[in-house]
């Protein structure tokens, strides 16, 4: 929102976004040092209700320290991602701006469902989130089941809610056409998932249909989930798109 001059300080999940400085201070979005917090004597705080998803009011001290703290509700819907930019922009002043964002987001959505309204057979997907210790995947509600709904396909486990754990017989026994995943912490996370032995009979595996989606347009709700929506659908449907 041409802003970014005026951040003091960020959450380590944004410390690899394109156009946020790597000098900012950093905190833990779990357990920020509230203190330094309100030290850098900041004019406003943005955060993130999954802050206290733990039931505890941890920026209580940095409220009663007389610092506007503003909650923005963790977003499980890219029509919530949106309201959530119109939201920040009325509060920021940045209003033309953040309606430009949000007319982008809408125009290049748009542009795939007219695509993806032509499509008659949908494939189906696993979206891999996390590898280790367990795997993790997510169902209806989250707005990567949304983005792989908009470009055509259907997430095999859409019949869950939210952000789960299943088994590796769960997505066998779901034989998934495409496998996308967006694992950051592993090396070659598309190398990992052909590599399962137990697996080989997928038609993803058969096939060659894994890709690796980027960490932060998927997992971050921000504008970017549209750099994410783009890469699904052309990793789902190269034909297509």
């Amino acid at each position: 929102m041409g802003v970014s001059d005026n951040l003091i300080a960020i959450d380590k999940y944004s410390a690899e976004i394109e156009g946020v400085s790597k000098d900012l201070v950093q905190f833990d979005l779990m357990k920020p040092d509230t203190e330094q917090i309100i030290a850098l004597n900041p004019d406003i705080v943005f955060v993130t209700s999954m802050s206290n998803a733990g039931g505890d009011d941890v920026y209580k001290s940095v409220r009663d320290a007389g610092v506007c703290v503003v909650a923005v509700p963790s977003a499980a819907s890219i029509d919530e991602i949106i309201k959530s930019i119109d939201f920040i922009g009325n509060i920021l002043n940045t209003q033309e701006k953040s309606d430009e964002i949000i007319e982008n987001m809408n125009s290049e959505i748009d542009k795939i469902k007219e695509i993806s309204a032509g499509i008659q057979e949908k494939k189906t997907v696993y979206f891999e989130i996390g590898s280790s210790p367990k795997l993790y995947t997510l169902g209806k509600n989250t707005f990567i089941n949304e983005m792989i709904e908009i470009v055509g396909a259907e997430n095999v486990f859409s019949d869950q809610d939210s952000w789960i754990t299943v088994s590796e017989e769960a997505v066998l026994t779901a034989n998934p056409d495409v496998i996308l995943t967006n694992v950051g912490y592993d090396e070659n996370p598309v190398e990992t998932i052909y590599a399962r032995e137990n697996w080989k009979n997928i038609n993803a595996i058969k096939d060659k249909q894994v890709f690796f989606i980027e960490k932060n347009p998927s997992s971050l709700s921000s504008q970017n989930v549209i750099v994410a929506l783009k890469q699904i659908a052309e990793s789902v449907y190269p034909e297509l798109y």
